[in-house]
């Protein structure tokens, strides 16, 4: 394992901050200087490059098989003159982030790294019990490393070529000082030692005496933000449909990835659409983007302070790996008999002959399985009012489109109790009697992690912590409407997917391989496609906590932005014919949906956690509705029409009427 590890993965362990699961803070010209001269280091020890003090030597373009070696060593070896180790980190520093993607990838495989949804990583499990250096006493790869540059440091030990090299790309990122206490022997010792090797050397020239640097930090000419004209806004198809990501890549491609909208009696939108900024927020939103500011107002609704929504850093780390054990779909898998049971009991409640709001019948139903399942109560009776009180929180408190005084009616009021409500029925079940033998919940996860940190998690959070599968079930209902809605409105596909469920069911419920197996990829691609289209959360909403540039243009620190992340559903060039409903592109060799094109589960750090765990509730609610009922649109001329606030929904003129009861719900 000591010699599958190269110089870029240990300066990518040494780099990786445990505690917020990301990379410690290095400005991104000396961090990509230090990448490369580190893939430069590893070729010269593999005696593929030499170096000396005028010029970096082409010895031998054998492949290492390394993908984040290899590209290097070719770019290098197809030169027709020889340049020095200063040219090529310059020259190779604008394609580190590949060098970083390969190498991240490569610690996953070797189960060194652990990677979690919104680009975090921590070790794995597997990493520490990796016996990495045969009679050491250090057992994971990132102790390997920081064991041998403090010997080298602290020791005065005689450094190997390995230490050397690693001690000056650490020092040039400028993060010992962050791993090590440094006095001044010490840091003297560290000068002594980055002397020693040539390529080190030149890391350290690159990044202070190159003219390529500013390129990667903010321009003094940026380039002036253009304004939307209001008149265009307004005149635009989607405005009437309410197809909010349509109308943004429509704006997109008239005014580019950065562009100001001034609605009137409203603060004026600074938008970021496109896919060049959907993959600057995922990989850099973490450093500039803060998403408290916006929910401040909404947290008090519900009396709470560092709620995950509004948490970022560490805190939003932390907080994501202590309950992402209750929303693994592993778990639901677990218990899929209990899930199939809620949603039947569910529909024994819609009767031949009658029609049903699409909006509410979708929620409610996502709701039967998701309350008792996540925090163990049936919450069937108030789940419309809960789903009434946070859609007005939203409203007043983060979209402003209603006065906060809507929120303070006698109806608002008589909601707000019965978040109260929700908490006293979650703590009635959640003794240890009542939950002796039962399998861990949502609840049990957050009961926990206050019993363990009352201030990271203290009691007057509890009141939107203990009530938020309530809160998803409206979200994922809405989404689920959507799906019902393009079935039931597309008869081709409405046959195709009731032919998987009637298998699927054919002998009594399915088990965990038969849902995610073959023979539902029709209703998975079907859903994707419907994701694409009318995606939930359209765009996520942040502050600029540091001044930053995208796409040439400065946004200062303190402005609010808007990311379309999902503006890119609707552009030709990721998405050909993007009004066009075509489950084949998310079959090879198209898979339109990789990349950050495709985000209807979000961005970044705060991408939904709950993203697998979804899909599977959608899938299996809408294959139960195809196999046990036949629904049609009511009324029958309705053209879909979209909600946009605070969310994307349909518009409550769809209803679906109960028009058969195809197999009978057994008991």
């Amino acid at each position: 394992m000591t010699r599958s590890l190269t110089l870029v993965d240990e300066l990518v362990l040494t780099l990786l901050n445990e505690e917020s699961g990301y990379f410690r803070q290095v400005p991104g010209w000396n961090l990509n200087c230090a990448i490369v001269g580190a893939a430069l280091a590893e070729l010269s020890l593999m005696s593929r490059l030499d170096t000396d003090l005028d010029s970096l030597i082409f010895l031998d373009g054998t492949a290492t098989g390394d993908p984040a070696l290899d590209p290097v060593l070719y770019r290098i070896a197809a030169s027709p003159e020889q340049r020095n180790a200063q040219y090529w980190i310059e020259r190779l520093a604008p394609e580190a982030e590949s060098l970083i993607d390969l190498t991240l990838a490569r610690l996953c495989d070797l189960k060194i790294l652990q990677h979690h949804d919104g680009d975090f990583w921590s070790l794995a499990g597997s990493a520490w019990r990796m016996g990495l250096h045969t009679g050491s006493e250090v057992g994971t790869a990132v102790e390997f490393v920081k064991t041998r540059i403090s010997r080298a440091i602290f020791n005065n030990e005689i450094p190997d070529p390995r230490d050397v090299i690693i001690i000056c790309l650490i020092d040039t990122c400028d993060v010992l000082r962050f791993i090590f206490e440094l006095d001044e022997e010490s840091e003297q010792r560290v000068e002594d030692i980055c002397r020693m090797d040539l390529i080190g050397r030149a890391i350290a020239d690159a990044v202070g005496e190159n003219i390529a640097g500013p390129l990667f930090r903010r321009s003094a000419l940026a380039k002036v933000i253009p304004v939307v004209k209001l008149r265009k806004l307004l005149l635009s198809k989607h405005v009437r449909s309410g197809n909010l990501p349509a109308i943004l890549a429509e704006l997109h491609a008239e005014y580019g990835p950065v562009f100001e909208v001034r609605p009137p009696f409203a603060d004026n939108m600074i938008c970021l659409v496109g896919p060049e900024t959907n993959h600057w927020v995922h990989r850099n939103g973490r450093m500039h983007l803060r998403a408290r500011d916006y929910l401040e107002d909404f947290e008090k609704v519900y009396g709470g302070v560092g709620l995950l929504p509004a948490l970022d850093g560490a805190d939003h780390f932390r907080y994501r790996k202590s309950i992402q054990p209750a929303y693994a779909r592993a778990r639901l898998e677990e218990q899929l008999d209990e899930f199939f049971a809620h949603a039947r009991n569910e529909m024994t409640t819609w009767q031949v002959g009658e029609t049903l709001p699409a909006v509410g019948m979708c929620r409610k139903l996502v709701n039967s399985a998701m309350s008792p399942l996540s925090v163990s109560i049936d919450s069937q009776d108030i789940v419309d009012e809960m789903h009434k009180f946070k859609d007005r929180a939203l409203k007043t408190h983060v979209g402003r489109t209603l006065p906060k005084f809507m929120l303070k009616t006698p109806g608002m009021k008589r909601r707000a109790r019965l978040v109260g409500e929700v908490v006293d029925r979650v703590l009635s079940v959640h003794t240890p009697a009542q939950r002796a033998g039962c399998p861990r919940d949502l609840a049990d996860e957050l009961l926990t992690m206050h019993s363990n940190d009352r201030q990271f998690l203290p009691e007057s959070n509890l009141r939107f912590v203990l009530s938020a599968p309530l809160i998803a079930s409206m979200y994922v209902g809405d989404q689920l409407s959507f799906i019902a809605h393009a079935m039931v409105s597309q008869p081709e596909f409405y046959e195709k997917i009731r032919a998987e469920a009637d298998a699927l069911f054919a002998d009594g419920d399915p088990d965990r391989e038969a849902l995610t197996g073959p023979g539902t990829d029709i209703t998975r691609r079907f859903i994707m496609e419907v994701m694409r289209m009318h995606p939930i959360v359209p765009l996520s909403v942040r502050n600029v906590a540091n001044a930053c540039e995208v796409e040439g243009y400065e946004l200062p620190e303190g402005v609010r932005v808007f990311i379309a992340t999902t503006a890119t559903h609707y552009m030709e060039d990721l998405f050909p014919d993007p009004f066009k409903f075509d489950i084949d592109r998310y079959k090879a060799p198209r898979r339109e949906h990789l990349g950050t094109g495709y985000a209807p589960y979000g961005l970044g750090t705060h991408t939904c956690l709950g993203s697998r765990l979804t899909e599977l509730y959608l899938a299996t609610n809408l294959l139960m509705m195809a196999h046990y009922f036949t629904l049609e649109i009511a009324p029958r001329n309705y053209k879909l029409r979209i909600s946009p606030f605070p969310s994307m929904s349909p518009n409550r003129k769809l209803k679906f009427h109960i028009s058969e009861r195809r197999h009978a719900l057994p008991a």
